[in-house]
């Protein structure tokens, strides 16, 4: 009974999948609300990939914007390359049809490499924790933004364009919404993995950190290894995300991930609740539809959001959620939450 009825709540997950994307190629959602939920799914890949490190290992980065910006810049570039004509190569190297197949492998292609460059963090994490460790990071996010600034090949401060074209491509195979479809899958795979990663004994090793690192040591856990491979998924996740960000707007330059950017994934995730998945869907939920409210108060929205965290530190510091899933508020959820 428990498989059936968790089998349902994913078909109905599947089911609302549908009807948006349905809605959305109709025209019936319009092109504001789509960019809106867009926007969600980047924040739920965003802040989620961060609570791997801050939320479940206990460790304390600062800079995560700057692996969002390798996965936005080296998916943007490798798109536009292959697909468009543009300034690097002249002529599209493959056909342009062929973007609707190849798309999520570009955005998962910035995301490894995203990943790779979590090895600027990973390794001296190994012996650095705390208020170190997050000066070790924003460190590197100034590094990164830094080094792109100064690569004129893309565009430096003036930024980098043409992704749009690449959807423009896509939808004169089908007209569809890929670039939706593709934000809302990504955004749910990543929940799903997550949810398995915490679940593993990875995952189990990552939080033994956070509980004691010294007696994780003593019960044979390679911290090491578990801190690299926390880094790299955690930074992949970010340039997954920050490909499909750079996609959505079609236009990226260096100052869309300054330390500004850093602190919004670090909002969301405190906000949430530290090691709480749910919490941090909830809160990237949240977050992006406040960040649309105050919209018109433009750099006033920049008070406004400090200072919410500043009264949630003070009156409720677990965050939302704390270390707590839906299921703990809510027992009835528990036989659709498993997934084993």
């Amino acid at each position: 009974m428990d498989k059936i009825r968790q089998n349902l709540f994913i078909y109905s997950v599947g089911v609302l999948f549908i009807i948006i994307l349905v809605l959305a190629a109709a025209g019936v959602i319009d092109l504001y609300i789509q960019t809106v939920i867009m926007f969600i799914g980047v924040n739920i890949i965003f802040a989620s990939s961060l609570s791997i490190v801050n939320g479940y290992m206990g460790e304390f980065s600062c800079g995560h914007a700057g692996f969002m910006a390798v996965g936005a810049y080296v998916s943007s570039v490798l798109s536009v390359t292959l697909f468009t004509a543009n300034k690097l190569t002249g002529a599209p190297l493959l056909p342009p049809s062929l973007s609707v197949v190849l798309f999520p492998v570009v955005i998962l292609i910035g995301g490894i490499v995203a990943a790779i460059a979590g090895l600027l963090v990973a390794v001296p994490s190994f012996k650095t924790r705390d208020d170190y460790l997050a000066i070790i990071t924003i460190a590197v996010n100034f590094i990164i933004v830094t080094l792109i600034n100064n690569m004129a090949v893309v565009g430096g401060s003036r930024g980098f364009m043409g992704m749009k074209k690449v959807l423009y491509a896509m939808k004169d195979v089908v007209p569809f919404p890929y670039i939706l479809f593709w934000v809302m899958t990504f955004a749910i795979l990543t929940v799903f993995i997550i949810r398995r990663f915490v679940s593993s004994v990875y995952g189990k090793g990552i939080i033994a950190i956070k509980q004691d690192e010294v007696a994780a040591e003593i019960m044979s856990i390679n911290t090491n290894r578990m801190k690299l491979v926390a880094f790299m998924f955690s930074s992949g996740l970010a340039g997954i995300s920050g490909g499909l960000f750079a996609h959505v707007i079609g236009y990226v330059n260096p100052g869309s991930f300054s330390i500004l950017k850093s602190t919004e994934a670090l909002v969301m995730v405190y906000m949430a609740g530290m090691g709480s998945l749910g919490g941090s869907v909830i809160s990237a939920i949240l977050f992006t539809i406040l960040l649309e409210l105050l919209r018109p108060f433009q750099i006033l929205k920049w008070v406004i959001i400090p200072l919410l965290l500043i009264l949630l530190m003070q009156f409720r510091p677990e965050g939302l959620m704390g270390d707590k899933e839906l299921p703990d508020f809510f027992p009835k959820l528990k036989k659709y939450y498993k997934f084993k």
